[in-house]
């Protein structure tokens, strides 16, 4: 049996809120076929590097391999993705989660560019990048891996300003776990409905009413994870589907199947990530 370990990580004062997630997850050994490895939405753009075996990734006909000591850019996605370790031995990796009013104080060009598409950080940062990589390789221990990546994300960030109409906007939509109208997101925020989705785009790779899908199905896939009788029976997300068929369809868009389907699969890799 695979032995699965995650493991989260102090972030730094001034990157707290803007980052997420800071996480090593660490197995025995792949996870086995009979796991299906899925990962599912949350509205989060990602950097992953694994220090300890390959990792690839599929999404949505896109395929990349990260191999050890490089760095993925996965943009935010509405679809779900696979991954799976290259070699079939133990695997550590690194794993950076913007939060979404985050992502564009570290990556300075249209994030709808990079959406539902994984990408090698050297191709779209360069040498800066590439230097990274090299550091990181050169680093022998874990924690001072992440110190390397938060001290090189900090210099990112300190050269954006913010935008704090886009992130009052985008608090107004995760404080509602995304259960709140563009015509009402509008009306709190003063800006018109065609602004917020042109920023939402540029800075984040998805409209106001995207994300908001996207946080409320979050929202009940992970009470189905940690409590799967509880959402089947209750049905509370009647509260904000429209019936049944509206949260079945947004389900089969986010993971590819249903309820049941998910809850009759093994996905110890996937459920790990909401325990």
């Amino acid at each position: 049996m695979v032995d699965i370990k995650l493991k989260h990580f102090y972030i730094h004062p001034l990157l707290q809120g803007y980052i997420k997630k800071l996480w090593v997850f660490e197995s025995s050994g792949r996870v086995p076929d009979t796991d299906i490895k899925l990962i599912v939405p949350n509205g989060l753009v990602k950097l992953v590097i694994p220090f300890k075996n390959g990792l690839s990734g599929k999404m949505d006909g896109w395929y990349h391999l990260s191999r050890e000591n490089t760095i993925a850019l996965i943009g935010i996605s509405d679809i779900p993705s696979v991954v799976d370790a290259e070699n079939n031995d133990a695997t550590g990796t690194i794993g950076v989660e913007f939060s979404p009013l985050g992502v564009y104080r570290f990556f300075h060009f249209k994030q709808s560019d990079i959406k539902n598409q994984i990408h090698s950080l050297p191709d779209v940062l360069g040498k800066l990048g590439k230097n990274l990589e090299e550091r990181i390789g050169n680093t022998v221990f874990v924690e001072d891996k992440i110190a390397l990546i938060q001290n090189f994300l900090l210099t990112l960030f300190l050269k954006k300003e913010s935008d704090l109409v886009f992130e009052h906007a985008i608090q107004i939509i995760t404080n509602t776990n995304g259960k709140v109208s563009v015509k009402e997101l509008s009306r709190q925020s003063g800006f018109s409905s065609r602004w917020l989705n042109t920023k939402f785009i540029d800075y984040l790779g998805v409209s106001p009413k995207n994300l908001g899908s996207i946080l409320r199905f979050q929202y009940y896939y992970a009470k189905l994870i940690t409590n799967p009788n509880s959402i089947i029976t209750s049905k509370e997300f009647y509260d904000d589907y429209y019936d049944q068929s509206h949260f079945l369809k947004d389900f089969k868009r986010f993971t590819g199947t249903s309820p049941t389907g998910l809850l009759n699969s093994q996905n110890d890799f996937g459920s790990t990530f909401y325990k």
